[in-house]
């Protein structure tokens, strides 16, 4: 596996290198966004791990320039710390976005995650069963009729079916569309995924959104149910 570092910081840079290649994995280094650029659209990487406070390019053009060309999984590693600038990362197509100071432990958990997933990547429609999603006309039909979800609802589907067979604990999903971190006694992704299925699910015949006790939630289609 290869990996593209862009790290201007020269410490973080030799030591993100060393740790990564100490991992296995083999590491390419860029000192400046223009060389980091170069590098993810002429060479083959797995995964590329981007600052954003860049000499030349910053990370965001960086991004924007690459998600236009490129499929590879990018994780921010950056001091931005504000909750809008993780907005704006992930908005211009990074996958994840890891704040400095950052324990190398999750890190590596984090590109364990990407490389997993690996060409998995962020697409403009989805399907399951007789459920469709258009996520660019946020548009959402079942055995062609188009179902109206509020925003935060077709936030969570989107989630859950762009993570199709993969179970999701209440914390990620609270995470991810409410930027909340989840408490115990809050029932509100419950809630919401209630009120979800009583438009997606309960219609039909065909469940495709399932209760994995203790944990979370699942979207997949079950024969055996």
């Amino acid at each position: 596996m290869r990996i593209l570092v862009i790290e201007d910081d020269v410490s973080t840079g030799d030591y993100l290198k060393k740790g990564l290649g100490e991992a296995g994995y083999r590491v390419d280094l860029a000192r400046n966004g223009a060389d980091g650029l170069f590098l993810a659209l002429e060479d083959s990487f797995d995964a590329v791990i981007l600052d954003v406070m860049l000499p030349g390019l910053n990370g965001w053009q960086v991004m924007e320039v690459l998600r236009k060309k490129s499929d590879v999984p990018v994780l921010f590693l950056t001091a931005r710390d504000e909750v809008q600038d993780r907005i704006h990362g992930l908005e211009l197509g990074a996958d994840d976005y890891l704040i400095k100071p950052f324990s190398f432990t999750e890190l590596m958990l984090r590109i364990r995650t990407l490389l997993r997933r690996g060409t998995v990547r962020e697409s403009d429609t989805y399907s399951l069963a007789d459920l469709h999603i258009d996520v660019l006309r946020r548009r959402v039909t079942r055995q062609e009729t188009v179902i109206p979800l509020t925003n935060k609802e077709f936030m969570l589907l989107h989630l859950l079916m762009r993570r199709e067979g993969e179970v999701l604990s209440r914390t990620m999903i609270a995470s991810q569309v409410w930027d909340m971190n989840f408490d115990s006694d809050t029932n509100v992704v419950d809630v919401a995924v209630k009120r979800l299925r009583s438009k997606i699910d309960r219609p039909y015949d065909v469940k495709l959104i399932h209760t994995v006790r203790g944990i979370g939630y699942v979207c997949e289609v079950r024969d055996y149910e």
